[in-house]
């Protein structure tokens, strides 16, 4: 049975086509996001979505999806005026907002029938040794994965104020997620890789990628590698102080 890779294969490739979400209202990010989307909104002198474009074309992602709700306009020109070294396309949800399942849903016929990259703008992550999306990639098993999240330890989720979202047994295998009153060990980056044959039977309208991953933890085909890097949760005004004090420290 294949390990979950620890260094990524330079010979493995990474998946051409990314998912960007980028349609929520930003609600825990307010005031800043009164005029701006949240993921215009800066962390050291870029955009927090800038910031996922650049790691994703380093690690040799070609296209990215990125859907679009609250001051979608701006979003729009943002990414016409900007060269990302990405083949940009639009999933428009302004007349719905339809959160990060079924997103995806609408999504799909632009990200094709291959396994691609997910990644949210408002986390902010830096490579540790190993380039992450490469690491993901080279851990990648079609045979036997759905979904491969990319996993850091609750202690080392900075910013973050949950307490954790899934338990990893030494496979790398998802075990379950996090019980009421509980912490998890292990907390989502926000970067993972899914396979399309995974986003089947939804609902219709608005709906959370748990549908999907509880499916794919049933069925003991959801994996997780953890990070090496760092990990930043910026969902709000105060953790971008924070995150940049580390930035600067190195």
């Amino acid at each position: 049975m294949k390990t979950l890779a620890l260094r990524p294969d330079p010979g493995v490739p990474v998946p051409e086509t990314a998912m960007v979400m980028a349609a929520g209202l930003g609600k825990r990010m307010r005031p800043l996001t009164a005029t701006r989307p949240k993921p215009l909104v800066e962390v050291a002198g870029k955009a927090l979505l800038d910031h996922a474009l650049d790691r994703l074309r380093v690690a040799g992602v070609k296209r990215a999806v990125v859907n679009v709700h609250y001051l979608a306009d701006a979003l729009e020109a943002h990414l016409k005026n900007r060269d990302h070294g990405l083949e940009i396309l639009i999933s428009d949800e302004r007349a719905q907002l339809m959160e990060t399942g079924g997103g995806l849903v609408q999504a799909l016929p632009l990200l094709g029938d291959r396994p691609f990259v997910s990644v949210n703008s408002d986390n902010l992550w830096i490579d540790g040794p190993i380039d992450s999306i490469r690491a993901l990639a080279a851990a990648w098993d079609e045979a036997r994965m759905d979904a491969l999240l990319l996993m850091v330890p609750l202690a080392r989720a900075h910013c973050h104020g949950g307490q954790g979202d899934f338990h990893l047994d030494a496979a790398g295998r998802i075990t379950g997620r996090r019980k009421p009153g509980r912490l998890a060990p292990f907390v989502w980056t926000g970067v993972q890789i899914l396979h399309p044959r995974l986003i089947t039977d939804a609902p219709s309208g608005p709906f959370s990628t748990n549908l999907f991953w509880d499916r794919a933890i049933a069925a003991g085909r959801a994996f997780g590698i953890v990070h090496g890097g760092l990990w930043f949760d910026v969902g709000t005004p105060g953790a971008i102080p924070v995150a940049e004090a580390m930035l600067a420290d190195g």
